[in-house]
């Protein structure tokens, strides 16, 4: 009686559940909410030939310029402080809550939040410290108008008080850089003004942020000749929408188009003026269209705190933006807020996109010599490629062609372990392993047994004896001989593109059996 066993049936080290080779590549535009004037493509207008007075009614429409008086606002410098340090280059003077006067000479003052003691007068909170022939100093910041410190219970805060325009000098050069048209200048000065005036808190301790929670604001040292000229040439101009001055809100670049301040912020009431508008010059900016972005999918599930990710879709919203992404995982589909996403992978605005490469994991398990199938899907993109690691660097297996549902499906031949991944230009996904096991073929007959390995491999025959399995005998490729009664197996070693393995136990006899 001839035994015939034709597959290798167990594996020395058997590999891990194969893992999907995933990765996202992210595409994207502009940076900042979207919401009203895009300041590169502002000044993209302005580089055309448009006014100021033209590019505002682009940028919100349904709006005309209006008048505002003069007054004064409250900008926030600092908080919670143990102490702070106000001074001036000329003498200047403090006037405390009772109205009591103390003139200081040119210099600066500690004020301590425990005692408010200045030139040995006993003062009362607030503070208002007024400048004379000099400009405040206040935390490390110079500043035109009024500083008043208030003793507060979590620390002495400090206010800016001075007028609109004042304030606007040292606005509109930080929120816009250097070198740019008058008109950009021009139209930055009304949005900046209406956005203060329509944004003031008279029931709180301050009116405006010194920073983004507001508008950028640097006071004296922020302030640059050709920005003063714009806020000057421009002074009470605001915007106004049914006899209301409109908050003029603006961000750095749209990316080619703005969006609704509904799609933006969905608390938000849509109004016509804040709509979402064409942008065509906001090529000029850095940030118009940027570098693609690769997100292997480990990435994608740590920073959404999920297990297995394969898949991320985008829901856009009626702007065209990033309303909400979709992320497939382990446990099934989620919505993430798409400005949560780009709150956590730190992008510029949420009008992105998100192409797939996907290629499945192969069988663990491969016999040498036969087809794979190897699967997966492509969204977003154009032909990608088949890639396999071999000699050293990776090589192009094939181009894939997907069907309408973006998927695909390769033969390969299992000629020796690899790894193998999608790619798409010069970016790539994440490699899966292709394991490939030796065809085994043996025969037992009485005592003689006969091997077969493809490819040729170094093998063991092995004997069960004293509860252990020891080597008898050793060869590459074939064996053919006689050995005593008991219990045999082969082992096969894979080396590194071969998964090494065994054989079921083999029973041989002294002669052979049956009639």
């Amino acid at each position: 009686m001839r035994l015939l066993l034709a597959t290798v049936l167990a594996a020395l080290a058997i590999p891990a559940a194969g893992v999907a080779g995933t990765v996202f590549l992210l595409d994207g535009r502009g940076w900042g909410h979207g919401v009203g004037m895009s300041q590169w493509g502002a000044e993209g207008y302005a580089r055309h030939g448009f006014s100021y007075r033209q590019i505002l009614g682009h940028y919100f429409p349904h709006t005309h310029i209006g008048i505002a008086g003069a007054r004064d606002v409250r900008v926030l410098l600092a908080q919670k402080q143990t102490s702070l340090r106000v001074g001036s280059a000329a003498p200047f003077l403090v006037v405390d809550a009772r109205g009591r006067t103390v003139h200081l000479p040119a210099g600066s003052v500690l004020v301590n939040k425990k005692k408010l003691v200045l030139l040995h007068e006993h003062l009362q909170s607030p503070l208002r410290f007024d400048p004379g022939a000099q400009p405040l100093r206040v935390a490390g910041g110079v500043y035109r108008g009024s500083a008043v410190v208030t003793a507060k219970p979590e620390g002495l805060m400090a206010v800016n008080v001075l007028p609109l325009d004042r304030y606007l000098d040292g606005v509109v050069p930080w929120e816009a850089p250097t070198g740019w048209q008058l008109q950009t200048y021009e139209a930055q000065a009304v949005a900046a003004r209406s956005y203060t005036l329509a944004t003031l808190r008279p029931n709180e301790d301050f009116d405006l942020y010194p920073d983004q929670r507001s508008q950028m604001y640097g006071g004296v040292g922020a302030e640059r000749d050709e920005t003063n000229l714009a806020v000057g040439a421009t002074a009470g101009q605001v915007l106004v929408w049914r006899d209301r001055i409109i908050p003029g809100f603006y961000f750095s670049s749209s990316g080619g188009k703005t969006s609704s301040v509904h799609d933006a912020w969905p608390r938000s009431h849509q109004v016509p003026y804040l709509v979402s508008v064409k942008d065509p010059y906001d090529y000029l900016s850095p940030h118009h269209v940027w570098p693609t972005m690769e997100l292997p999918a480990a990435r994608v599930a740590s920073a959404l705190h999920l297990r297995g990710v394969t898949d991320m879709r985008v829901v856009e919203n009626s702007s065209g933006r990033a309303l909400a992404v979709r992320v497939l995982s382990a446990r099934g589909w989620k919505r993430f807020p798409g400005q949560l996403i780009r709150k956590r992978f730190k992008l510029g605005s949420t009008d992105f996109t998100v192409s797939v490469l996907h290629l499945d994991a192969p069988p663990s398990r491969n016999l040498f010599g036969t087809r794979v199938r190897v699967a997966g899907w492509v969204r977003g993109l154009g032909r990608a490629r088949l890639e396999q690691f071999a000699e050293r660097r990776w090589q192009t297996v094939r181009e894939v062609h997907v069907n309408r549902g973006g998927r695909f499906s390769v033969s390969l031949a299992a000629s020796r372990s690899t790894e193998l991944r999608l790619a798409y230009n010069d970016l790539a996904g994440d490699p899966v392993a292709l394991r490939v096991t030796p065809r085994v073929l043996v025969q037992a007959e009485g005592p003689k047994l006969e091997v077969f390995v493809a490819p040729r491999l170094p093998l063991q025959v092995q004997r069960f004896s004293r509860r252990r399995w020891k080597p008898v005998a050793r060869s590459t490729g074939t064996f053919n001989g006689a050995l005593g009664p008991g219990s045999y197996r082969i082992a096969i070693q894979g080396g590194a593109s071969y998964v090494s393995s065994v054989t079921r136990p083999i029973r041989l006899h002294t002669k052979q059996l049956g009639p």
